[in-house]
Parts: structure tokens; C-alpha cells; sequence
């Protein structure tokens, strides 16, 4: 995934600090003299993998926080490791510590389960690969999307302009599975096509019509597995081949095993459970003028 420039990125997280802060830290105003300045650690609080600290070091110096990364993304952290240690204006970094927290914590929970999944996958398929799907939520798209990345995972698609993807509603709309295939086909050579199927029958039609990826929705392992050695052997040109609806950690590696390429998984990013990472400031430091 390419990053976006760094001032692009500034301004997101900025939109999210601002949407925190409201009219303003109005504990921190109350308590902590504004001249004051301190120092503290990031420190990762469970096992996992890390992704995010570009973001926080962006976001950091866009407040005048100074930020030294003890680690970098992707980097596997154990309980009680040191992540980076910051230092600077006192009111300042105790604003900006929950959205700084939100972004890291989510984006490394993130990339650690995209880890954890495509470990698995590779012990049962080595040439499949774990994808992530557009179940995000509003406004978290780029940053949950460079988490899979930093995870080992693959995009899919990060906007709906990067694939032709025809699924159930497309087809319903387009006149059936051929249809649907054919009007892509005439409407752009530059983009490969997808197709959704559920069954031996559309799964074929498809791939007659002239679709690059055959997607199978919710489909077991076994009917996947059957559906692919009938394509293999009567479809004359190469496929890919993605299982996904229903894919979870119970069930992975019975999907692995069924011979697709590719799996998506929407609970990389629908419901991320995020890694435990805190914020602890160690002291006062002299007055900065």
C-alpha cells in the first residue's frame, strides 16, 4: 500500500484530535500549569504486533510533541516493551493521549490479527493470501487498510475504483451472471473483474463469460474445493479464486485447504479488537520557553 503524503495524513488525524478535544481539555487546563513540560513512555501492555507509529509521530509533531520510536511498524512487541518516548508541552501531550492511543491501539490490534490469520493460512496454503475487505468504519479506511498491509494482509479493494466487483445486487439489477460480465467487459479493458457466485452453475457462468476472479460467497469448504477442480478442468485460461463470507479463526485453515487464492475476512477491520497500549508519563521536565 502506498502511504499518502505526510501532510494528507496530518490533517485526518488532526480531524480526529479535534473532534476529542472539543472547546477544549478543560481537566488538563485546570490542573497542569501551562508552562509546564514532561516526559513519557509508550508502552505496549500485551503481545502483538505494532502498526501506526508513523501516524503517531506525524500527529505528535504536529502539536510540538517531541517523539523518539523505540520500535517500528510491523515490529512484534512482548508486555511492558517501551514503544517510543516523548517529551514536550504537558497539557498538550496529555490532549492529544487518547486519540494518539485510539489510532495506535486500533491499528496495531489490527495488524496483529491480519498476523495471526495469515500465519495460519500459510501453514495449510503457502501461496494463499488474507485480505481485508471495505467493512470499516467512516473515516478509518486508509488507516485500518495500512494496518492489513503492516499485518502481511492484502488490500482487496481500498475504494470502489480499483476492481470491478459484480455481487449479488449488481447481478439481480444487470439481468443475470452473464450479463453482468459482458456489460463490465465492453465498459472497461483496464480492470479486472470479479464475480460473486454461490453455486457450481454461476461459478461456471461466470468464468465463460469471461470474469479474472471468481468470488465464492458463503460456500463451504467442500463446495469450494469441488467447484474449483470442475473450473480447472474445463476452463482453459487462469482464474483466482477467493472464499470469503463466514471465515473465521475456527474454520480458516478448512478454507485454506480448499484451494483458493485469496480469503477476505471482514472482522480485520469491522470489529478489530484493539491491542492494549498506554501512555505513561514519567516526570516534570524544566519549563521550555
Amino acid at each position: 500500500m502506498t502511504s499518502l503524503p505526510k501532510e494528507l495524513v496530518k490533517e485526518r488525524l488532526l480531524d480526529y484530535l479535534r473532534e476529542d478535544v472539543g472547546q477544549g481539555d478543560i481537566t488538563s487546563v485546570l490542573l497542569v500549569e501551562e508552562s509546564a513540560c514532561a516526559e513519557g513512555d509508550i508502552i505496549a501492555k500485551e503481545k502483538g504486533i505494532i502498526a501506526g507509529m508513523e501516524e503517531v509521530e506525524i500527529l505528535l509533531e504536529a502539536i510540538g510533541i517531541r517523539c523518539k520510536p523505540v520500535v517500528k511498524d510491523g515490529s512484534k512487541v512482548e508486555p511492558s516493551m517501551i514503544l517510543a518516548h516523548i517529551e514536550g508541552h504537558a497539557r498538550s501531550m496529555l490532549t492529544v493521549e487518547r486519540t494518539m492511543l485510539n489510532v495506535l491501539c486500533r491499528m496495531s490490534g489490527i495488524a496483529t490479527e491480519t498476523r495471526d490469520f495469515q500465519d495460519k493460512v500459510m501453514s495449510a496454503n503457502p501461496n494463499a493470501k488474507v485480505a481485508s475487505t471495505r467493512k470499516v468504519a467512516p473515516g478509518c479506511l486508509y488507516f485500518d487498510k495500512r494496518a492489513v498491509t503492516i499485518g502481511g494482509g492484502d488490500l482487496h479493494r481500498l475504494h470502489l475504483d480499483d476492481l470491478i466487483l459484480i455481487k449479488d445486487n449488481h447481478i439481480a439489477l444487470a439481468g443475470g451472471v452473464r450479463e453482468a460480465v459482458q456489460k463490465a467487459r465492453r465498459g472497461s479493458f483496464t480492470k479486472k473483474i470479479e464475480v460473486e457466485v454461490t453455486s457450481l452453475e454461476e461459478a461456471l457462468e461466470a468464468a465463460e463469460a469471461g470474469a479474472d476472479i471468481i468470488m465464492f460467497d458463503n460456500m463451504s469448504p467442500d463446495g469450494i474445493k469441488t467447484v474449483i477442480e470442475r473450473l480447472r478442468r474445463e476452463v482453459r485460461r487462469s482464474l483466482t479464486f477467493e472464499a470469503s463470507g463466514g471465515i473465521n479463526a475456527s474454520n480458516i485453515l478448512e478454507y485454506a485447504r480448499s484451494g483458493v487464492d485469496i480469503l477476505s475476512l471482514g472482522c480485520l477491520t469491522h470489529s478489530p479488537k484493539s491491542l492494549n497500549i498506554s501512555l505513561e508519563i514519567r516526570g516534570m521536565l524544566q519549563s521550555q520557553t
